[in-house]
């Protein structure tokens, strides 16, 4: 998948722009603060209309103005595309290739990207929220499907949350649990069958990057964790929903007490090993950014198998955050993607090849 052309108005604090991004590597360059990061992320939207920053929709419009136009010329499935985006009033606006679309989450059948970031870089050693978005946005983009489902259980589980806030003051709503618990274990059965699925090939992708990373010295290794599996095995999705459902009971009491739904997917968590070591635990950090480039090199795998081409690398701040050996690893693995940096200082490295330099100050892009 290529870039050809993006051009933007009203977006954050950039100004109406378009540019022509080269289809090997861009490095955007720059003092913080003036925009690079919102390029990327202009890019990124067009992966599925999310932000990688968490950023709702009118956080997106330029301040001031009421709606934000965004629009992408790009090569892929083996033709000219084109696609817009426009942000107004907290919703969005999607046509691509002149046809307009229900949703937004239509863009990721179209274009793929893979995006590393300073938070990535954390995605060990701390929380699990982290390591779970990791794994659902990578899915998400794989399967429009999965997008669907996911929403609809966290929209589901605020509603039970909801719901058991309230048992608290009126008895006798507790019996209509069972309603909202019936939906949470189909969609959650579907989602932890999905993610043991997408857990499959990462882990074998990035045990062999890992080894390459480091010189065949670590060992990596990847488990699901998940709260209803005691043990190690093989799992139909009819097995996860009776297991959800024999769990579900097993917290109710502690469900009412707290106020929040204590069982699901939304509790699981990814376990690291290296050489049979907790990475979290015992890992250095250099270990640790060892397994997230990794880790995100092995997404960029798995979405090329999936889409049957590479997706473009978005590599927002990181390559002062790792040393020239992890430098020099993760251009040599990107060398099939169109590759966009963002830096303090134009890069000097002899990997990068021929590069595009797009310099970025106030808001303005030369």
């Amino acid at each position: 998948m290529i870039v050809k052309a993006l051009e933007f108005s009203n977006y954050r604090n950039l100004f109406d722009n378009k540019i022509l991004p080269s289809e090997r590597v861009n490095v955007i360059y720059g003092f913080n603060a003036q925009g690079k990061t919102n390029l990327l992320e202009a890019i990124w939207l067009f992966s599925g209309g999310h932000s990688f920053r968490g950023a709702k929709e009118n956080e997106l419009i330029k301040f001031g103005e009421n709606f934000s136009k965004l629009y992408m010329e790009f090569f892929s499935s083996e033709r000219d595309q084109k696609a817009e985006l426009i942000l107004r009033n907290s919703k969005k606006e999607v046509t691509i290739n002149n046809v307009k679309k229900s949703s937004a989450a239509y863009l990721s059948q179209h274009f793929s990207a893979v995006v590393f970031s300073p938070e990535h870089l954390t995605l060990i050693k701390n929380g699990p929220a982290l390591r779970r978005k990791f794994m659902d946005g990578s899915i998400c983009q794989q399967d429009l499907r999965y997008a669907v489902r996911l929403s609809k259980y966290n929209q589901t589980l605020q509603q039970r949350n909801a719901l058991l806030k309230e048992i608290s003051k009126h008895k006798e709503l507790k019996d209509t649990l069972e309603i909202w618990d019936d939906v949470l274990i189909d969609s959650g059965a579907e989602i932890i069958k999905k993610r043991l699925e997408f857990l499959e090939s990462l882990k074998k992708n990035a045990k062999e990057l890992h080894l390459g990373i480091s010189s065949g010295k670590e060992e990596l290794e990847i488990e699901y964790s998940s709260q209803i599996f005691k043990e190690k095995g093989e799992y139909t999705t009819d097995d996860i929903k009776e297991l959800l459902r024999k769990e579900f009971k097993r917290v109710k009491r502690e469900d009412i007490f707290s106020g929040v739904t204590n069982a699901g997917p939304h509790r699981d968590d990814l376990e690291f090993y290296i050489n049979s070591k907790s990475a979290r635990r015992f890992g250095s950090q250099g270990q640790q950014r060892s397994i997230v480039l990794s880790l995100k090199l092995s997404e960029a795998r798995i979405m090329s198998d999936a889409f049957g081409e590479s997706p473009v690398v978005l590599l927002d701040d990181v390559m002062s955050e790792l040393d020239v050996t992890r430098q020099e690893f993760l251009l040599k693995n990107t060398e099939k993607c169109q590759v966009f940096i963002t830096c303090c200082e134009p890069l000097e490295n002899d990997f990068l090849g021929d590069v595009k330099l797009f310099r970025v100050e106030g808001g303005n892009i030369y």
